[in-house]
Formats: C-alpha cells, sequence, structure tokens
C-alpha cells in the first residue's frame, strides 16, 4: 500500500509501485516511472522520462528528471535511469541527457549524494559512491564505481573519474583521475594512491605496491604510452583496471601527478 499525501501531485500517467512514500508538496510528472519501496520526502521534484528503480530516498527539495542545462537541447525525448538503494539527500539535481551523446543520464545503486549535488546531462555514474556536499558534476562525466569525490568540488564535463578515487574537498577536476587514486586541488592534481581504500578493499600489500610503483612510472618515466606497454604483462587486477581505464577514449588527457 503506497502513502501519498494529499498535497501530492502524482501524474495519472505516472507509474508506481508498491510501498512507496510521496511526502507534501511534491510532484511527480506524466513519464516517471517508480519502482517499490521508494520514499519520497515532501517538496520533491520527479519529471521527465526518467526510471527510478527499488528502495531510493528523496529528501526535500530535489530535482530529479529535469531538463538539461545545455543551450542544445531541443526538448528531445531523453531519459534518466536511476538504480537502487540511492540516498539524494536535499538539493540534489539529476538532469537528462541529450542526443549530444546517448540520451541518457545512467545512475547505479548503493550510492550517497549528499546535499545540494548536481548531476547533469548524460553522466554515468556507476555504483557505490560517495558525493559530498555541493559536489557539481559538468555533462557527459563517467564516475566509476566505488569513487568518493569531497564537498564542493566541481568536475569538468567528459572528464572520467576511476574506481576508488578519492578526490579531497574543493577540488577543480579538468581532466582524468586515475583509479585508485587521490587528488586534489585548483586544478586538481593526483597526490598519490589510495592505499586504505584499496586495504578496505581487500588488496593485498604486494599489488598495492605493484600499482604504486606502476602508477609512479607512467606520470615519470620517459613517455606515458611507453610505459603503459611495459604493463601489458603484469598481472595484477588494479593494473589491469588502470590499463582498460587509460585505453579508453578521452578528450580531456590525464590529471597531472604531484607527489
Amino acid at each position: 500500500m503506497n502513502n501519498i499525501h494529499k498535497t501530492a501531485i502524482v501524474s495519472k500517467n505516472a507509474i508506481v509501485g508498491e510501498n512507496v512514500t510521496i511526502g507534501a508538496y511534491s510532484v511527480i510528472g506524466d513519464n516517471v516511472k517508480i519502482a517499490n519501496n521508494n520514499i519520497i520526502y515532501s517538496s520533491v521534484y520527479i519529471d521527465g522520462h526518467t526510471d527510478i528503480s527499488e528502495n531510493n530516498k528523496f529528501f526535500p527539495f530535489c530535482s530529479i528528471g529535469s531538463i538539461p542545462q545545455d543551450l542544445k537541447y531541443r526538448g528531445e525525448k531523453s531519459r534518466l535511469t536511476i538504480g537502487s538503494n540511492n540516498t539524494f539527500r536535499e538539493h540534489c539535481t539529476a538532469n537528462l541527457g541529450t542526443e549530444g551523446d546517448n540520451m541518457e543520464t545512467i545512475i547505479g545503486n548503493n550510492s550517497l549524494f549528499m546535499t545540494g549535488v548536481h548531476i547533469a546531462h548524460d553522466c554515468i555514474i556507476e555504483n557505490n559512491v560517495i558525493f559530498a556536499n555541493q559536489v557539481t558534476l559538468g555533462g557527459h562525466v563517467y564516475v566509476e564505481e566505488s569513487a568518493v569525490i569531497g564537498g564542493i568540488s566541481a568536475v569538468h564535463q567528459f572528464c572520467k573519474i576511476g574506481s576508488l578515487a578519492m578526490i579531497g574537498g574543493m577540488s577543480a577536476v579538468e581532466n582524468d583521475v586515475i583509479p585508485y587514486s587521490l587528488a586534489i586541488g585548483n586544478r586538481a592534481k593526483i597526490t598519490g594512491v589510495n592505499i586504505i581504500g584499496l586495504k578496505r578493499a581487500d588488496f593485498s600489500k604486494s599489488q598495492i605496491r605493484e600499482y604504486s610503483q606502476a602508477v609512479e612510472k607512467i606520470f615519470t618515466g620517459e613517455t606515458i604510452s611507453k610505459e603503459i606497454n611495459k604493463l601489458n604483462d603484469i598481472d595484477n587486477p588494479l593494473i589491469k583496471k588502470l590499463l582498460i581505464f587509460l585505453n579508453k577514449k578521452s578528450s580531456r588527457g590525464l590529471c597531472k601527478y604531484e607527489k
């Protein structure tokens, strides 16, 4: 049984699952699909072609599925897809995609988006990420699993943030951040490897040490491409993930390394 407040405005065309709570003065648009066990607190706006999976929480004043802040947007029927078990704290915004990319913004599962987070058009956010207060993503940003972005940080459009990377607060990220790294600053630079995060993820000391050495060689060696070629035969899951990341097409280049 759903719990929909009498002041909430829910379109008759919206699809709402079971055990969904919709608080006072919230608005749910025509093309929204909400699966079971979601909690939508008061004064939340959800619109557009937005699909929301199970067990999410949307705190007051979130704007979800609103049109992109992109002057090229012409009303195309783009989408926003949100997975399960996410928390969107107060004043979060997540925009639809555009025809300038894949027509879809995608947010995965099990993530925490703290107050004031902005996820722009065509971003792809994998699982288990944490965005602290006021994190802002430009359009087309790709964030891999388990990344953490500190408060009041901004990520330039088309950047990639690697798995388990940790970006310090008040950073301005204008280039790609490699997996398992630490980055901070204006403009952000890589300062080392997220050793604590890797230990918590149960990687061995030898794997972490080998990865740290590989990162240093990539950034301090003769050329990045030559150093990458030297890593191809190393049997280390961290290095294999790094190589996949580095071989993906990118228009932003890598954050500089500053030990």
